[in-house]
């Protein structure tokens, strides 16, 4: 009986391999996309990071080249807290941010609703000196401000020569409300006035609410400024350092703990907290006021 000889299988190519190779190209793609943003965010992490490890490192540790704290010294933070003067910087930074952001917000609205909703003589031209004083430089004025703050009202030695003009409005917040103010259809105005609500109602119970997001950018711009303002408490407050803010008092810091850098950047990470725990909170309402602010001109 002679056997049936049978042809060999063919082997044919795996059903997975083209899904596999879709799935390759996908992740090859979004790491060739996401690779410099990847990047882009060590960039500006890394040096928060070692910032906070130095701050956890022991006085000798810090000294070295070691780059993981071992063991945590978390009492580095409490020995910056005792230090002399540094609860105050801390209170004087929270007035001056708080009032001053307060301040520029509340004196800002009115003028860039009427720079965006009003109709008069003059717009433009008021607009234009607007931006003109945005590209004038604090220090081109600093001298006649200070002999008016010193010899006329003499508050020099506080922080009211910083926080006062913030209640006349600010170039730049004023530009940016108007900017978002612009983009609110006048639709919305026309009907309030209509209903017999006042310019000032209108702007309090209509307007304000729909510009939530620009309002709460500028706040936070206006914040971080402050915050981080060196050279106006460095004018007007280094005469007394129970007005010192925490970025003036900062320098001295530095200076009184040279070799301690374990105390310096521990300190730096107290100056810091506020604006990235407040940005990390706000960041939503922040890009979404930054974003819609300039759409229509």
């Amino acid at each position: 009986m002679t056997d049936v000889l049978t042809p060999p299988a063919t082997v044919s190519p795996s059903l997975s391999d083209p899904a596999r190779a879709v799935r390759r190209k996908a992740v090859l793609r979004w790491i060739a996309v996401h690779a410099l943003g990847v990047a882009a965010a060590l960039f500006f992490v890394l040096p928060f990071v070692f910032v906070l490890f130095t701050s956890l490192m022991s006085d000798n540790q810090a000294l070295t080249r070691a780059l993981w704290p071992h063991p945590f010294v978390w009492h580095n933070y409490v020995t910056v807290f005792r230090t002399p003067g540094f609860l105050t910087w801390w209170k004087n930074s929270l007035i001056y941010a708080g009032a001053g952001t307060a301040l520029t917000v509340v004196s800002s609205i009115p003028v860039a609703y009427a720079l965006a909703k009003f109709r008069f003589r003059g717009r433009n031209l008021s607009l234009m000196m607007v931006v003109a004083t945005m590209m004038l430089p604090p220090q081109v004025i600093v001298v006649p401000m200070y002999l008016f703050w010193a010899n006329q009202l003499h508050l020099t030695g506080t922080l009211w020569p910083l926080i006062i003009p913030m209640a006349f409005g600010d170039a730049f917040t004023i530009f940016l409300l108007r900017q978002f103010l612009v983009t609110i259809p006048n639709e919305y105005v026309d009907a309030a006035r209509v209903d017999g609500c006042g310019e000032l109602r209108t702007l309090l119970r209509v307007v304000l609410p729909m510009a939530k997001p620009a309002v709460a950018a500028v706040a936070l711009f206006q914040f971080f400024y402050c915050w981080n303002d060196y050279f106006g408490p460095q004018i007007y407050a280094s005469e007394n350092p129970a007005a010192w803010t925490l970025s003036y008092g900062l320098e001295s810091f530095k200076g009184a703990h040279q070799t301690s850098w374990n105390l310096t950047m521990a300190a730096t990470m107290l100056v810091m907290a506020p604006v990235i725990i407040v940005f990390f909170f706000a960041q939503k309402a922040f890009v979404e006021g930054v974003t819609l602010t300039g759409v229509k001109g």
